[in-house]
């Protein structure tokens, strides 16, 4: 894709499956990657494999955000891309969760990539480019039972996505979402599981997929990188489902 070589990428919980998956496709189109995940060791590992940087902070805390970017910048130079990538959730009925929880699933899933923008953004603007690709969810979208409260920060990445798309496209910025579905992750077998309640429920995902599979982590990146590129230009404010046509918006 164009436009790709030599720009400088961060990408949060780019240990993870999807997330490291992401940083590899980015590297492999010439990119100097910034692998920011809590796991530092994992993130160490990532960032060896692509010739990158790795930083281990905890993006819910903004100081230690802006620290983390700050000692990027210093050594790759402006970031020219930002995938906030970088997600949690644990599946209850909403009427069991706590107010802990709340907080937990706030954090990482909204606070998390508002505090990253924030920081990236001022950047951006001085400099007149950049590229901001969010991944949310289509639980963000269409819901998703035993998820509410992350399905509300998935929604509001995408309505806060949409929002700075607006304010900072005459910038030469542009601000796009990408909404995996069921992704084969660590996240989806902690949740299924292997007894015979979790292969119920992979089956029935797998069954309400057009598809008829779950999604790969390598499913995800060609998307990311399209809106990241120069091919992608004329692009900004769209929300794009990569879940084999479980959700189909017009």
């Amino acid at each position: 894709m164009r436009g790709l070589d030599g720009k400088n990428v961060v990408v949060t919980g780019g240990a993870g499956a999807i997330g490291s998956a992401i940083c590899r496709r980015f590297a492999g189109y010439g990119a100097k990657v910034g692998v920011f995940d809590k796991n530092i060791e994992g993130a160490r590992k990532v960032a060896a494999e692509v010739k990158g940087f790795a930083s281990g902070v905890d993006i819910a805390d903004y100081d230690a955000v802006g620290k983390a970017i700050a000692e990027f910048e210093r050594q790759a130079g402006p970031t020219d891309i930002l995938v906030n990538n970088a997600g949690w959730d644990r599946f209850v009925n909403f009427v069991d969760t706590t107010p802990d929880l709340w907080d937990q699933l706030i954090a990482i899933n909204l606070r998390g990539p508002l505090n990253m923008s924030h920081f990236v953004l001022k950047t951006m603007v001085a400099r007149g480019s950049g590229r901001i690709v969010n991944i949310a969810s289509d639980a963000g979208r269409v819901g998703s039972s035993q998820e509410a409260v992350y399905s509300a920060c998935k929604g509001g990445i995408i309505a806060f996505t949409k929002t700075v798309a607006r304010e900072v496209a005459r910038k030469g910025i542009t601000l796009n979402t990408v909404c995996p579905g069921p992704t084969d992750t660590p996240l989806l077998a902690a949740v299924a599981g292997d007894d015979e309640r979790g292969q119920k429920v992979r089956a029935a995902l797998v069954g309400a997929i057009p598809m008829k599979r779950v999604g790969q982590p390598e499913d995800i990146p060609g998307a990311v990188c399209f809106l990241a590129s120069d091919d992608a230009a004329f692009i900004t404010g769209q929300t794009i489902s990569v879940s084999g046509g479980l959700t189909m918006h017009g």
